[in-house]
């Protein structure tokens, strides 16, 4: 399953905690990944991602996105993974949460 996958991969990766969800006590560096449509060619399925970078500062939080960005590129090493893409990335601040944010989206094509 893609999303127990990507998760699992990031936090070891990463070595922050990564929810799918936003934490009811969050701490000042963390990620969520939240998962939206999945369509499928060939077998393939491919699904779009958002990884949202969150830390005291904007410019922590952009540091942070560039790690996720790292990681998130050194997908395809995977066997379940056969490609990830990175369609954009910018600040995205979480004024509802009051904290600063970046966001990256990614295709992950996989198994």
């Amino acid at each position: 399953m893609i999303e127990t996958i990507l998760l699992d991969y990031l936090e070891d990766t990463l070595k922050v905690a990564v929810w799918a969800e936003f934490p009811q006590n969050p701490p000042e560096q963390f990620v969520i990944v939240r998962f939206g449509d999945t369509t499928r060619e060939n077998l393939l399925e491919t699904t779009t991602v958002i990884v949202e970078s969150y830390e005291g500062s904007l410019l922590k939080a952009a540091q942070l996105n560039q790690r996720v960005k790292a990681a998130m590129d050194a997908l395809p090493e995977l066997p379940e993974i056969s490609a990830a893409r990175l369609a954009v990335d910018y600040p995205a601040p979480d004024t509802k949460n009051k904290r600063y944010r970046y966001q990256a989206v990614y295709n992950i094509t996989h198994y």
